[in-house]
């Protein structure tokens, strides 16, 4: 139950969020990304099956796949009249996907009911709910705000002010900081008055949720929250991860997404998937619970990176496979992985812990030196398709090593 409630507040934030006042705003585009830098295509694979799998559940699985694509037309088509001349384009493609928008927008809102007059069975529209919202939920907001983050006319705005001030749910009073700014608050009639629309939302969006399985929940959730970092990049999000064990499944999945990673940012081919797979399936058949460990990171469910302890000798240990997801990076991930595994290592009893890179691997690289390995060989090979310069780094574990001098890894 907490975390269907969870999600109901995740789901009520994107509602309220996106929808209030300005429904026809459009959703992003993981191909995008995808243009922008291949290291964001392929993540964004599990994240349109979450969509697919809300609108399978409401009976609109046509509409979802293209919803996640419609929108490259648009920001591609600004960003290309701002740096010149337009080419030649397939005009019939882009209007077939601007479509596939428009008809995603007109099914969404109809399923929320947001085209009625009386919002929630209410005597509100959605705009009016909406400001409500935002003078509940916000300490000392001011009208300039509101409207500059709902996008709204201040004229319009203006009167909706009005219409609450005048059945007593608002008051204005002037900013300690400057007395010229007005700072909008609820009265104790404006509370009572927004409770209600807030419980029935909530229970709106439980009803939406409850005919999903837990798998779709979390995969519509984690898909809703990637559409409002791609919508707004600029805006700072805080993205929790989360470090766990092991479990079935996993190695199959790593082994997929090393193989995908490596192949589309260095051009590595087949032949260190089978690596990778070789190395787990080995970690898996003679695992020693006692002298080795895995830690996988996780957001919003999803395996963003991982890394492996391998016993090598009764007095070193391996460091293994290291690797975070392009879109989990910039969170510090890889050097809470790399930091799990050096203590890991420290408290089976090992004294060095070793490993082996290529030069290629800036980020991984950056993340051993600041964690106090040092460079002991290089050795130029062939390998999965590429001329590399192989590394190897070693750690004495007897030492301990001050991370909270650790510069940005970059990962």
């Amino acid at each position: 139950m907490q975390r269907l409630l969870g999600n109901v507040s995740t789901l009520r934030f994107v509602v309220y969020r996106e929808l209030g006042g300005h429904a026809t705003r459009l959703p992003p585009s993981p191909s995008l990304c995808a243009q922008a830098s291949p290291r964001f295509g392929e993540p964004w694979a599990s994240d349109e099956r979450g969509v697919l799998n809300y609108a399978v559940a409401v009976q609109h699985c046509n509409l979802a796949i293209h919803i996640l694509d419609g929108v490259k037309y648009m920001r591609e088509y600004a960003r290309m009249r701002a740096a010149g001349p337009l080419k030649d384009r397939d005009s019939r493609s882009d209007s077939q996907q601007i479509g596939a928008v428009r008809e995603f927008n007109r099914f969404y809102t109809r399923h929320l009911g947001l085209l009625n007059k009386d919002f929630l069975s209410s005597e509100w529209t959605l705009t009016e709910v909406r400001v409500l919202y935002e003078i509940a939920t916000r300490k000392g907001v001011t009208a300039r705000q509101i409207a500059n983050d709902l996008q709204l006319d201040e004229a319009y705005l203006s009167r909706i002010l009005a219409k609450f001030q005048g059945r007593s749910l608002i008051n204005r009073n002037a900013s300690a900081l400057d007395a010229r700014q007005q700072l909008i608050g609820l009265t104790q009639t404006g509370r009572a008055a927004f409770r209600p629309l807030d419980r029935s939302a909530t229970q709106q969006i439980e009803r939406m949720l409850a005919s999903l399985v837990a798998a779709d929940r979390a995969a519509l959730v984690d898909s809703m929250a990637r559409l409002q970092e791609l919508l707004e990049p600029e805006r700072e999000i805080q993205t929790p991860y989360s470090i766990r064990p092991l479990r079935i499944g996993d190695v199959g999945w790593i082994t997929h997404r090393q193989g995908i990673l490596y192949a589309e940012e260095y051009g590595w081919d087949a032949t260190y998937e089978a690596l990778v797979a070789e190395i787990l399936g080995a970690f898996v058949r003679t695992f020693d619970s006692e002298r080795e460990a895995a830690w996988i990171a996780e957001v919003r469910g999803n395996i963003v990176g991982s890394v492996f302890l391998v016993r090598a000798s009764d007095q070193v240990a391996k460091l293994r496979l290291l690797y975070v997801e392009p879109s989990a990076r910039g969170l510090g991930i890889g050097k809470r992985l790399v930091s799990l595994c050096i203590e890991g290592a420290r408290e089976r009893g090992y004294r060095t812990l070793t490993l082996w890179t290529n030069d290629v691997l800036v980020a991984a690289r950056r993340i051993y030196e600041a964690m106090g390995f040092r460079l002991t060989a290089e050795e130029r090979h062939r390998s999965f398709g590429k001329d590399l310069v192989g590394q190897t780094w070693e750690l004495n574990l007897g030492q301990t090593h001050d991370a909270g001098k650790l510069s940005p890894a970059g990962d």
